[in-house]
């Protein structure tokens, strides 16, 4: 595999549940102008409609993903050679991360409606880092992309 190629790529998207709420954001901004006519209605359903879908289009459209020799999170492009260990979370672990066992100086890359996860260890004495929290629907092929980026 070329060194550029991309090992691992995910895109957390919002559920179809937050998609029918943002319909129905629209619906409602009709409906608060309905009494002024049916244009500011339509044009309330629009904008209203428009503005909601851009917040779920933008919450959910955090990539994770493993190219080259970086893992790339949302914003954060970590090098692999800084990273130590990979801890594959099931719900109840990944909810235990999220609540009682975080640390606020962990890299948090989470959403609430993705129920598992992966904590990688941060090895870099330069960050004070302890490890990253990133949540996956796939933890064990994340974790298997790292690894073969780390193997070489």
């Amino acid at each position: 595999m070329e060194p550029s190629a991309t090992r691992y790529d995910e895109r957390l998207t919002a559920p179809r549940s937050w998609w029918a709420i943002a319909a129905l954001t629209g619906i409602a901004g009709g409906l608060i102008l309905l009494p002024l006519g049916p244009l500011p209605l339509l044009g309330g359903v629009i904008v209203a409609g428009a503005f909601a879908a851009v917040l779920v289009s933008s919450y959910g459209s955090v990539r994770i993903r493993v190219v080259a020799d970086s893992l790339v999170a949302g914003d954060a492009r970590i090098p692999v050679t800084a990273l130590g260990e990979a801890e594959e979370l099931d719900e109840e672990e990944a909810r235990a991360w999220r609540l009682h066992k975080a640390d606020p100086r962990a890299f948090m890359l989470l959403r609430s409606y993705v129920p598992t996860a992966l904590r990688v260890t941060v090895t870099d004495p330069d960050d004070a880092t302890p490890y990253l929290y990133l949540s996956t629907r796939n933890p064990r092929a994340l974790a298997a992309a790292l690894e073969a980026v780390r193997a070489g």
